[in-house]
């Protein structure tokens, strides 16, 4: 995930940051998550696992506050129960960047990403009653003040009094948008460790055409894929990608190394009530046997069980073994075959039915 401010890029740590890591460590300035290393041996492992444990257990997210290719501090949403819609906010911000308002822009940005296209309907914020500048980052992010915990808090210097903030979905200005409580909106961004989830545009055009014209793969298990031609790949880059944010929604998977279309996955059948979605994709030839559909589906699927979805489902024909792999190494399990469920070119196929279930992911 990716939130974007005014000012910053609030976005996951990744190898990328080694270098500005070390240096904040190195300088020992307490800026980083909680769980940061305190010796710069640590870095790279904290880098690729460490600082991501929050998002894979599906308790929270460690989030970089970029502005300008600079780290200049670090927030994070913690005990956060989906089920129930809550969560805690968390920021810390380099001494050479204090003083600017970054806090409260960053800790606004966040919340009202979590309390819209996060599906969440509760953030709390939590502050040592003697430490004003904390209290003053909660009020100017638009944070009710509740009440306060006497000995709450506990540092080297012993007990705190903790002052308990908290940001209602209903408390936006103008409450969250209405599309967000039975749908995903438009403009969803997903970002992984290789991958940018994005809308499809009409610069895809051409990408989305060299890849499915031609490729006996995708004409082999793609009905739509007969008779493609420059304009339908351009009619579904701008118009039919885009058709239906409710029970639907569909990304252009993009390569960072080089800002290719590496492929489509799609949201489908989303039945809010029952909490149940299916996913679906496909893979420019290219992009095949490098696990970007492996991951991609794992990006969606946590973002689905984000918005509230108890029940991510796959198809794969029968005879794609391809798209069951890709099935099973994302962490689904199969259930059984439906018979004739998938069309395919020239008629239907037998499905093989893959699940997860909110319990399962992380």
């Amino acid at each position: 995930m990716t939130v974007v401010t005014k000012r910053m890029t609030l976005r996951p740590f990744g190898p990328r940051d080694a270098a500005q890591a070390r240096a904040i460590i190195e300088a020992g300035v307490e800026v980083l998550p909680p769980g940061a290393p305190g010796h710069v041996s640590g870095i790279s492992q904290w880098l690729s696992y460490g600082v991501h444990e929050l998002w894979r257990s599906g308790q929270g997210v460690n989030l970089a506050m970029e502005e300008g290719g600079t780290i200049v501090g670090a927030l994070s949403l913690f005990r956060t129960v989906w089920g129930a819609g809550t969560s805690e906010v968390g920021y810390g911000v380099h001494p050479a960047h204090r003083g600017r308002g970054l806090a409260p822009e960053a800790v606004t940005g966040l919340a009202e990403w979590a309390l819209t296209e996060g599906g969440l309907r509760r953030i709390e914020l939590r502050a040592n009653l003697d430490n004003t500048a904390s209290l003053r980052v909660a009020e100017k992010a638009g944070f009710t003040r509740e009440g306060v915990l006497r000995g709450g808090g506990f540092e080297h210097d012993g007990p705190h009094d903790l002052v308990i903030f908290g940001l209602l979905a209903a408390d936006l200005d103008a409450g969250p948008p209405t599309v967000h409580a039975r749908g995903f909106g438009t403009g969803v961004r997903l970002e992984s460790e290789r991958l940018l989830l994005r809308p499809f545009d009409a610069a895809d055009t051409d990408d989305a055409l060299a890849a499915v014209e031609g490729d006996a793969e995708i004409h082999r298990w793609m009905p739509w894929a007969e008779g493609y031609d420059r304009q339908r790949s351009y009619d579904w880059c701008t118009r039919y990608a885009h058709v239906d944010p409710v029970s639907g929604l569909q990304f252009a998977i993009e390569a960072k190394e080089d800002g290719r279309l590496a492929g489509s996955i799609g949201v489908q059948r989303a039945d809010w009530e029952r909490g149940d979605v299916e996913l679906g994709y496909w893979m420019a030839a290219w992009a095949r046997r490098r696990g970007f559909a492996t991951e991609a589906t794992r990006a969606v699927t946590t973002f689905l069980m984000m918005r509230g979805f108890h029940r991510v489902t796959l198809l794969a024909a029968v005879g794609n073994t391809a798209s069951q792999g890709v099935a099973r190494r994302a962490g689904f399990t199969e259930e059984g075959v439906l018979r004739r469920a998938l069309p395919v070119p020239g008629g239907f196929s037998d499905a093989v039915l893959f699940s997860m279930l909110k319990d399962e992911a992380g």
